[in-house]
C-alpha cells in the first residue's frame, strides 16, 4: 500500500493523497464519491498501477483531508485537484471520476482542459436539482444524532438489494467509510453539489471522454451520463447493469473499459 502523504491548498486546507505505480508512467488521477474516501478504489488500484501512475485523494472534508467550514464550491473542489498536480509538479493527467468525483472531472474538463489527457465520468450528472432537496440534506446531516441514517440512506443508493441483504462485506467497506465521514464535510460537499449545473458547458469539453453509466442508478440516472455523452464531441458511453458504484459492482467490466479507453 502506498503511503499516505499530504499537500496544503491555496485556502490552507490540509488534503491526503496517495500515489502508486512506477516513475515515469502516464498520471491517472482517481476522484471518489461524496461520502467515501480514497480507499473506494481499493480493488482497482493493483491492476491500475500496472499501467499508471496512480493519484488517488481524499476530497476536501473527506477522509484524512481536513473539514474546513462549508458550503463548498465546484470551483474549490476543481482547484484542489489542480493544486494538488501542481504541488507533484505533473502537467498532465489522466482523470476519472466517479459521481461527485464525475461532476469534479465535467469542471475541469471545462475550466482545465491543459491539465487533463483522458477523461472518464462514471456515474455522475451534469445537473442534480433541484437545490431544495440539498438544503433539506443539509439540514438533515447537521442536526442529526449521527451518522447512521445517513449512512443507510446512501447504501440504499448505492448497491442493489441482493448486496444489501447479504451484508456483503464491501457493503460493510462502505458503511464504515460513511460512518466516519465528519458531517460538516459531507454538507460542505452536497452545497457544492446543489449549486451545480454544467449542462450550458458540457459541449466545451475537447478532452477525449469516456462515460460510465449504471443501468439502475437512481441517484445519477443513465440519462444523466446520456446527456453529458451527447453533449461532449466525441464522447463515448457505457452502460453497465449497476446501480451507483459501477466499479466495486461490474469491477472485471469496469476496468477493461477504463484501461481500453486510456490505452486506446
Amino acid at each position: 500500500m502506498e503511503n499516505l502523504s499530504f499537500f496544503t491548498a491555496g485556502d490552507g486546507s490540509r488534503h491526503a493523497y496517495r500515489m502508486g505505480g512506477a516513475a515515469g508512467k502516464p498520471v491517472l488521477v482517481l476522484s471518489n464519491s461524496i461520502g467515501t474516501t480514497l480507499h473506494m478504489w481499493d480493488d482497482q488500484v493493483q491492476e491500475l498501477s500496472r499501467h499508471f501512475r496512480v493519484l488517488r485523494y481524499d476530497t476536501r472534508g473527506h477522509g484524512a483531508s481536513s473539514v474546513p467550514a462549508g458550503p463548498y464550491s465546484l470551483a474549490r473542489l476543481g482547484q484542489d485537484v489542480t493544486e494538488l498536480l501542481d504541488s507533484l509538479d505533473i502537467e498532465r493527467a489522466h482523470f476519472l471520476g466517479l459521481s461527485l468525483g464525475g461532476i469534479i472531472g465535467q469542471w475541469l474538463g471545462i475550466h482545465a482542459p491543459a491539465r487533463i489527457d483522458r477523461l472518464i465520468l462514471s456515474n455522475t450528472s451534469p445537473f442534480l436539482g433541484p437545490a431544495d432537496q440539498w438544503d433539506e440534506r443539509i439540514a438533515s446531516v447537521l442536526h442529526a444524532e449521527d451518522m447512521s441514517e445517513t449512512a443507510e440512506t446512501f447504501l440504499r443508493n448505492w448497491f442493489p438489494a441482493r448486496m444489501l441483504e447479504a451484508r456483503d462485506p464491501v457493503v460493510e467497506r462502505f458503511r464504515a467509510m460513511l460512518l466516519a465521514t465528519n458531517r460538516h464535510g459531507l454538507a460542505g460537499a452536497y452545497a457544492a453539489v446543489r449549486d451545480t449545473d454544467l449542462r450550458g458547458d458540457l459541449a466545451r469539453i475537447s478532452r477525449p471522454t469516456l462515460v460510465i453509466a449504471g443501468q439502475y442508478d437512481t441517484v445519477t440516472a443513465a440519462s444523466h451520463s446520456e446527456l453529458i455523452a451527447e453533449s461532449i464531441p466525441g464522447a463515448r458511453l457505457l452502460v453497465l447493469p449497476a446501480v451507483h458504484l459501477s466499479n466495486i459492482e461490474y469491477p472485471s467490466e469496469f476496468l477493461v473499459a477504463v484501461l481500453g479507453f486510456l490505452s486506446s
